[in-house]
């Protein structure tokens, strides 16, 4: 069986924008961020995403060179290679996912609105199943109605049951 070193490296990313006018009145925008590593604590601010790229990198860096350092110069290498491919990708990648939604926060708004609308579907599908489950798929909607009713009248009693056990509120004086 092989020998994994599994190590995890979290980042929260924070970014909040500025939008003011220069002394000509011209319209502006800055953008400034925080990047904080989860595991260690550390954490950065900046106002170029490069500075961030620049952090995340020395951190997987870091932890890619302590994870190596008892192999042969062979793995070594080749751990490394393997590393750092990732990281190009990750560099090429991430900036773009990041401005795409400063760019448009609307689509991105409306992706996310989406997902959770597929979500809510799939619920409500799980839902009407489970209903139709339990009460049977020919049930009439007036017996439908007559049980909601009995429930209802149910949770009532339960709640009335539940306040007499409950020791009555002392008033302030």
């Amino acid at each position: 069986m092989a020998n994994k070193n599994e190590e995890t490296a979290s980042f929260v990313l924070r970014l909040s924008q500025k939008i003011f006018e220069t002394e000509e009145g011209e319209p502006q925008i800055e953008w400034r961020g925080n990047i904080r590593h989860v595991q260690s604590g550390d954490e950065t601010r900046f106002s170029n995403f490069e500075d961030a790229q620049d952090f995340v990198q020395n951190k997987l860096t870091s932890m890619t060179m302590k994870a190596v350092e008892d192999k042969p110069e062979s793995e070594q290498k080749g751990i490394l290679s393997k590393s750092f491919d990732f990281w190009k990708k990750m560099a090429t990648a991430t900036p773009k996912l990041v401005m795409d939604s400063i760019k448009d926060p609307k689509k991105q708004a409306a992706h996310f609105q989406e997902q959770i609308q597929e979500q809510f579907h799939q619920i409500s599908d799980l839902v009407g199943q489970k209903i139709e489950d339990t009460i049977g798929p020919n049930t009439s909607k007036s017996e439908i109605i007559e049980k909601l009713d009995h429930l209802t009248h149910q949770m009532d009693m339960i709640q009335k049951k539940l306040d007499s056990l409950s020791p009555p509120a002392k008033s302030k004086k």
